[in-house]
This record gives C-alpha cells, structure tokens and sequence, in this order.
C-alpha cells in the first residue's frame, strides 16, 4: 500500500538509495555477527537432497559458466571482509572458515530480499512488484553460489576426513 506520494524522479532517487543503504546495512551487520551462529549443518544452511551435491547448479543452471562472473563484495570490507572469489589455501583451518562465511554471505541476500516488500510504501503497486523482482533476481544467484561451494567444500573437507 502506497503511503508516500513523491514525484517519480524523487522516488526513483529514493530507491536506489535505499537500495544501497539495505545493502550496506545488511552487511554491517552481517559481518558482525558471531561465527558460532552459522552452522553449515543448521536449518537454512544443510545441503538439501534436490541439490544433489551441487549437481543441480553445475547441471540445470550451468553455475560453472557464469559464477566467476559475480561480484564478491569482500574488497569493499577491508579487514572485515572473507574474500570467496578463488580459493587461497587448501589448509583445514581455511576450509572451514570458507565454508562459515558462505553461510553468512547466504544469510545477506536472503536478508537483503525480505526488504523488498517496503519498496511498496513510496512506489506504485507495479514498480513495488519490480522492486520484489530485482531483489530476487539479484541475490537468488548469489545464494546459488554460496551453496554451490559449500557443496564443493563438503566434498573437499570428508575427502580429508574433516568433520563438517
């Protein structure tokens, strides 16, 4: 329901705005968040059958073609930041921080598209359903990568016989 009726050059400042400001936001608090929270093997994060160990990514939604091609917002974090662009080190220390910090990179975008719906307080009823659109089709992707590595990396880690 549109509450705030502005002029269409001011709402479309405003949403790219506030876009930027949930993203931001998001990630503030995201990279605070303690590393005990996130267990690959909890609810949102355990690999689900469909997912056939990643072959669904690598199959139906050919992720090996297109997921170098993402961006990895860690650069932007400085000291913060997990870089998950390419693997640095192979050591069981490393494996099992990567695989946390896809969890917490997965719980961002899904975050990031539970705001979508407040997009509808200042923009008519069809650019609110695009702005569901857009955030969806942004971070769905992203999720897809996340989950795609941690599926690789739990074949990595009990290939070295490390507990997940």
């Amino acid at each position: 329901m549109r509450l705030i009726h502005l002029p269409t050059f001011w709402t479309i400042l405003i949403d790219i705005a506030v876009w930027f400001v949930i993203h931001m936001g998001v990630v503030f608090f995201a990279v605070r968040i303690p590393i005990p929270f996130f267990n690959p093997n909890g609810f949102l994060y355990k690999p689900r059958g469909w997912e056939k160990g990643g072959a669904l990514y690598r199959k139906f939604f050919k992720i090996n073609r297109w997921k170098e091609h993402v961006p990895d917002g860690a650069r932007l974090l400085k000291d913060r930041g997990f870089p998950k662009k390419r693997l640095k080190e192979t050591g069981n220390n490393y494996l099992y921080d990567f695989l946390i910090e896809t969890c917490r990179a997965e719980l961002t975008h899904w975050i990031i598209i539970l705001f979508a719906p407040f997009f509808f307080m200042w923009n008519r009823f069809w650019v609110g359903m695009i702005m569901i659109l857009y955030a969806v089709a942004e971070n769905i992707p992203l999720i897809m990568v996340q989950r795609y590595n941690r599926c690789r990396f739990r074949r990595i880690m009990e290939k070295k016989a490390l507990k997940v």
